[in-house]
């Protein structure tokens, strides 16, 4: 039985009817979001933040510590600092209140990602920049690792041309790109249509209603088949069934989402990119909040988009700043700094937010990893050397993110770390560990780029 007749059959068997006409097409996207489980088996919950066009080492280096003013640090061995009583650097400083539950982390290096500007899909994925989504990014494993309603939500700011979607961030495995849903207003109607109002709910309670009218027919068809052709059919009806289940937990959980919904009005609909940004974590806050999902992705540009534009800020180029334009300010290292206060306290906000919510004996950023990085690593025109990230959060006591500055060794040096190795250490800290991610880089022969970080595991 070949697929044309094994569908032509099914449909026939089953008397689909009128639901025939979209069973076909619903059925052969099903099986993208059979991922979707429980969320309340695992609390634990991971946000991405990706800032374009670099994230200087020095932005994370606080008093008292110091680093050459050329060049790169040359140590052969972890240098820990703790960062109680230390001031932070002023383009962090508003982590200040979360000092505490923050880790630095300074010298894992991402070579085999170099490109002209972004890494693309390697900055998750720990893989070549210029040829798409060549395997799974950390945001995806850790979206497996931490299911939720929606496994993964991915949403961010575009560029100056105002695109809906971005796909050169994110990856679900090989060809895979994820979208990056930069526009709040679909964002919002994606999350939140169960509980808005005017298209956004007729839309989702369409949706809803088709689930339930097809719901027998899609079982009644895996019954007009038999051995294997039965069971190349269950995984799309186990796929069919756990969106079903997310559509029908979605609407039991209406009360909450309308108490957690965000009211965006008129950022809704904004062109500024400083606007867009806020309202998408406002977006991503509730989301979180409500439990509609434990993974969650949020690029400030990102996947190339260093052209883009924060007027607002009268800094009409982020690629001008890349090559030292200062638009006013006494350097473009102002700049810089201007716009990593304006990203740090956004993420800052959100951690309030998870703060002031309880949950068990704690709250839900006790349970909670926030993860800033840049697709451009450590400039505008990476070498990747060194590939700076800020941890805030311990994913529920996994990590020790406990008040701490970490200078890994060297490129080359014997105990030198890659970034693919920090992804391991997040994977393992949510209970699906790998000892190998991304694509090795060919210059450290001899350098151990497999396991976790044992210095960042609690």
């Amino acid at each position: 039985m070949n697929a044309e007749t094994t569908r032509r059959d099914v449909l026939k068997l089953a008397g689909y009817g009128a639901s025939a006409a979209v069973l076909t097409p619903v059925l052969s996207q099903l099986a993208a979001h059979a991922a979707g489980t429980d969320a309340k088996k695992l609390p634990r919950r991971v946000v991405f933040v990706v800032q374009s066009n670099g994230m200087s080492p020095k932005h994370l280096v606080p008093s008292g510590v110091t680093r050459p003013k050329h060049g790169r640090p040359t140590n052969e061995r972890l240098e820990e600092t703790s960062l109680k009583g230390r001031t932070l650097h002023p383009a962090i400083a508003g982590f200040a209140p979360f000092q505490e539950r923050l880790a630095l982390v300074q010298g894992l290096s991402g070579r085999i990602a170099v490109s002209d500007h972004s890494a693309n899909h390697g900055c998750l994925g720990a893989c070549p920049a210029n040829k798409g989504p060549m395997l799974q990014t950390i945001d995806s494993a850790m979206s497996e690792a931490l299911p939720g309603i929606f496994p993964h939500v991915a949403i961010g700011m575009p560029d100056g041309a105002q695109n809906i979607l971005n796909y050169r961030v994110s990856a679900a495995g090989p060809g895979k790109a994820i979208p990056i849903v930069c526009s709040p207003s679909l964002a919002f109607k994606s999350l939140f249509g169960s509980v808005s109002e005017g298209a956004g709910r007729v839309a989702f309670e369409q949706k809803t209603d088709l689930l339930d009218f097809m719901a027998a027919d899609v079982k009644r068809s895996r019954d007009a088949l038999a051995g294997e052709e039965r069971q190349k059919f269950d995984q799309y009806l186990e796929a069919f069934e756990s969106l079903h289940g997310r559509q029908k937990e979605l609407l039991a959980k209406a009360g909450e989402l309308k108490k957690n919904a965000p009211n965006l009005g008129e950022k809704a609909a904004s062109t500024t990119s400083s606007i867009i940004l806020e309202a998408q974590f406002e977006i991503a806050a509730a989301a979180l909040v409500a439990g509609m999902t434990n993974c969650l992705t949020l690029t400030s540009g990102g996947g190339g988009q260093q052209f883009g534009k924060f007027p607002e800020f009268n800094i009409p180029d982020l690629h001008g700043i890349g090559h030292g334009n200062a638009y006013g300010r006494t350097s473009s290292e102002d700049c810089f700094t201007e716009l990593r206060q304006f990203h740090v306290k956004l993420i800052a906000g959100l951690a309030k937010k998870l703060e002031g919510v309880k949950e068990g004996d704690g709250t839900m950023l006790d349970n909670t990893l926030i993860v800033y990085i840049s697709d451009s690593g450590e400039d505008h025109h990476p070498a990747l050397y060194e590939w700076p990230v800020i941890l805030l959060g311990n994913l529920g006591g996994k990590l020790k993110t406990n008040g701490r500055h970490l200078q890994f060794p060297q490129y080359k040096a014997k105990e030198h770390r890659t970034l693919a190795s920090l992804y391991c250490t997040l994977l393992h800290a949510a209970g699906k560990p790998r000892d190998k991610f991304g694509v090795s880089d060919p210059g450290l022969k001899g350098v151990d780029q497999s396991g976790p970080l044992p210095d960042l595991l609690a």
